[in-house]
């Protein structure tokens, strides 16, 4: 059985328990108020990082639901991966996604992780989709004939390539390679970390930040336990091979942008995956208030 209220359910007892108060519907917009977490009280929280999640923790839900769970762990950034968030160029798609996200306060951080190729004409389709939903950081996983291409559209649409590694035996596999791979493209061509596949590629999650540092653009903010294996297993932040304090020091020494995409991603449980989801952004609360001082 799911542990956590959703916010539909949390809006109606809180309703019910106001109306058992005396309180009326007149009442209802001060009542919500003050049972919403803010935008500025969640990046309070996360001493002062605009913290999302990856929805590929919440893949077991659709989209509505993932959003309304999002909501109700007091998020307003979301990275969308595919199955949540389909490429159209069909306006009244993304007006719907929009109405959706607006509904509970929440803004697209990212997209990805998105694959490109040489294929220039397939490549800027993506890119028109991500102009339409106001998307600014792609995660992508893009081929080595692919940055010429990359390099004219970041340049025409002003939307950032951020390249996801997936950790041993992947393409972009230890962060010196994929930074060296950049360097003669446009700065809007820099990196998503993802600090779980990192581990298992036997770098230091803390190093990387300080490498990838000016075209560091999204970040998975990821724990695990398998050192040197192709696949990985994540843990809740703190518990495996992560120095989270470490990492949180390292973006604000790098000045990590505001519009950047720094998203916690789980991948573990995914049928029930929100306490362990609650704990990880407990920790990285902690974490990043401490780094603040």
């Amino acid at each position: 059985m799911q542990s956590t209220i959703s916010r539909r359910a949390f809006i109606n007892r809180t309703l019910t328990a106001a109306a058992a108060a005396g309180a009326t519907w007149f009442d209802v917009p001060d009542i919500l108020a003050k049972n919403a977490t803010t935008r500025a009280e969640s990046i309070k929280k996360f001493g002062g990082f605009q913290m999302g999640i990856q929805s590929y923790s919440l893949r077991a839900f659709g989209v509505e639901g993932a959003v309304e769970k999002i909501a109700d762990l007091g998020l307003h950034w979301v990275e969308f991966f595919r199955a949540h968030y389909p490429q159209t160029g069909d306006r009244k798609k993304v007006n719907e996604m929009n109405a959706l996200l607006k509904k509970f306060d929440i803004s697209i951080s990212a997209h990805g992780v998105q694959s490109f190729t040489k294929d220039h004409s397939k490549n800027e389709a993506f890119f028109k989709f991500a102009k339409l939903a106001g998307i600014r950081n792609i995660s992508a996983n893009p081929q080595p004939d692919s940055f010429e291409s990359l390099d004219k559209l970041v340049k025409a649409y002003d939307i950032r390539i951020a390249i996801h590694n997936h950790g041993p035996t992947h393409l972009y596999d230890k962060a010196k390679d994929v930074h060296k791979a950049v360097q003669k493209w446009d700065k809007r061509i820099g990196f998503c970390a993802d600090l779980g596949h990192y581990i298992r590629s036997g770098d230091d999650p803390v190093e990387v930040v300080h490498l990838l540092g000016e075209r560091l653009y999204g970040m998975h903010l990821k724990d695990d336990v398998n050192i040197g294996q192709r696949r990985g297993k994540s843990v809740v932040l703190g518990t495996g091979h992560l120095d989270v304090l470490g990492v949180m020091k390292a973006l604000k020494k790098v000045k990590f942008p505001a519009d950047g995409a720094l998203s916690l991603e789980y991948e573990e449980n995914p049928e029930d995956p929100i306490e362990d989801i609650k704990k990880c952004l407990d920790i990285a609360s902690e974490a990043a208030l401490k780094a603040k001082g």
